[in-house]
């Protein structure tokens, strides 16, 4: 066998012993930290005691398809809007002229901000949670993909048009694979942004759902049921998070990577 493939093999199983090494640490530090009595931070048993709870009487469940459900509405929406806009943006000047001082002036008002008026325009059911996570989503996504329109290599496109293609083709058979990277990063961001949004979006009259169980709990000075959200809400961004991953590798299989 080849050493490069040797190789390649050889990478994924150090990454996966490392994270179980970086895992074993964390909950060794977590362990010692609650031992000797850390502002009442609870320890991994005392969490995962309450989060067989939790799973037992189905509470747990409930909320992460609530908050999932809204995660995953929010930041579909702001995929799609956002991608055809950065490709006007990138592609056309006159779009990127109209367009792109409303993306950054959005862009650096924190949508957590946003919830107020959400509020009085949308009231207080769903709509309003969404729309929150669907502004964070759209707006991380948007830049990249806009970005990586403007990075595409002029030597690329130049090269099309002497072969003689229209201006369809270059965008179809160019600008798009070339740009896919960007618009990959761009969704992870987004989807961090989606979860680090949710918390703040179930503040909006939430009845289930993994932030609004964690505010509860912060009125009782529940620590394990704060711990047990935060833990879900974790690994549920993080199995999202290696879709995505996994999707950038299948589409993008053709860059020369390090």
């Amino acid at each position: 066998m080849p050493p490069d493939r040797r190789a390649g093999a050889y990478r994924p199983r150090r990454a996966v012993v490392l994270n179980l090494i970086a895992v074993a640490l964390g909950l060794a530090l977590w362990t010692l930290l609650s031992s000797i009595g850390v502002q009442g931070l609870p320890g991994p048993l005392a969490v995962a005691a309450k989060g067989g709870e939790l799973i037992a009487d189905g509470t747990l469940l409930l909320d992460a398809a609530a908050s999932l459900r809204r995660v995953l509405l929010g930041f579909v929406l702001g995929t799609l809007l956002a991608v055809p806009v950065g490709f006007l943006m990138g592609w056309y000047a006159t779009a990127r002229g109209l367009l792109e001082p409303y993306v950054q002036f959005f862009r650096t008002i924190p949508p957590l901000a946003i919830i107020p008026l959400a509020i009085v325009l949308l009231g207080i059911g769903e709509v309003p949670k969404v729309f929150v996570i669907f502004l964070a989503s759209f707006l991380s996504s948007v830049v990249a993909t806009f970005q990586g329109v403007v990075d595409v290599d002029k030597t690329l496109i130049n090269a099309a048009r002497v072969l003689g293609a229209s201006d369809r083709t270059i965008f179809l058979k160019v600008v798009v694979p070339a740009s896919t990277p960007f618009i990959l990063v761009g969704m992870r961001v987004g989807l961090g942004s989606a979860w680090g949004t949710l918390v703040a979006a179930e503040l909006i009259a939430a009845q289930e759902g993994l932030g609004f169980r964690m505010q509860q709990a912060q009125l009782y000075y529940d620590l394990s049921t704060i711990f047990v959200g935060l833990i879900a809400i974790g690994v549920l961004g993080l199995l999202m998070d290696r879709l995505l991953l996994l999707a950038d590798r299948r589409l993008t299989d053709w860059q020369e990577r390090r």
